[in-house]
């Protein structure tokens, strides 16, 4: 199981030195979050602070958690998404799901706030994130977007696509079916119970072959290895492919900075 690490503090600069920090310290994966207006807390474009993290790291997989895609057009969200994947080197992750309305960005500012219209704006944007990262011209005619013809040129260094890992409810069928035509569950559960259903329903739905389906659990560890090992060890053995950790909850550049540097969690089930 591999392990990252969101980055919640600092502006574009600091979260770029913590990224490097990050990769120096032993993790597998540093992570931004993806938001417009959420209270008063200092909020950065995810685009532009990937973007710093490339240019300081080298082996470390980026992404933010998680991009809504129905508050984006997918046309520029392909081509921001290609534009980081070509800077890192194929590094990207593009983890999806419906977004938080504690954010500004959908009510307040006219976007629709219907989960099932959410939704169907997800599918129509994951598609057509497909079909123009193929290079090949592209049109698109759905209830929500519609275009004529487009060839975006170049494609993401990673083929045939950016990883897609998609938010995932045990007991939603719509959103597991979702996840399960591209590259990953961002698990929406709290214990290792929920993770072993959703690595069951994996295992069972999706194709031989292809890339490694990953299986993403989220929390927090602290500093100290044994309490974090003891935290993360029955999401691993439960499935998990990888560990994502954050504190979300009053987070200081300081904090971060402890907790990467105390690299990440690992257990006798991690590799």
């Amino acid at each position: 199981m591999k392990a990252g690490i969101v980055i919640t503090a600092g502006d574009p600069r600091t979260q770029a030195e913590l990224a490097a920090e990050a990769e120096a310290a032993g993790w597998d994966g540093v992570f931004t979050w993806d938001g417009i207006a959420i209270g008063l807390t200092d909020t950065y474009d995810p685009w532009v602070v990937m973007a710093a993290m490339a240019m300081r790291t080298s082996r470390v997989t980026l992404g933010a958690i998680v991009t809504p895609p129905a508050r984006r057009r997918p046309w520029k969200l392909a081509r921001e998404a290609m534009t980081v994947d070509r800077l890192s080197d194929g590094r990207l992750v593009l983890p999806v799901g419906l977004g938080a309305l504690d954010d500004g960005a959908f009510g307040n500012v006219g976007e629709p706030t219907e989960a099932r219209v959410r939704a169907e704006r997800l599918d129509e944007s994951l598609a057509i994130l497909e079909g123009l990262w193929s290079g090949e011209p592209f049109a698109f005619e759905g209830e929500h977007y519609r275009f004529g013809p487009m060839t975006f040129r170049p494609t993401p260094i990673q083929r045939p696509r950016i990883p897609i890992w998609v938010v995932a409810v045990h007991g939603s069928e719509r959103s597991l079916a979702r996840a399960l035509r591209y590259d990953g569950i961002v698990a929406q559960v709290e214990d290792p119970a929920g993770i072993a259903a959703l690595a069951d329903a994996a295992g069972a739905g999706r194709p031989a072959g292809g890339r490694p389906f990953e299986i993403v659990a989220q929390g927090q560890t602290p500093p100290d290895h044994a309490r974090a090992t003891e935290i993360v060890s029955p999401f691993a053995a439960a499935g998990a492919t990888w560990w994502i950790d954050a504190d979300w909850d009053g987070s200081t550049v300081e904090t971060v900075r402890r907790r990467v540097a105390a690299g990440p969690p690992r257990a006798a089930t991690l590799s």
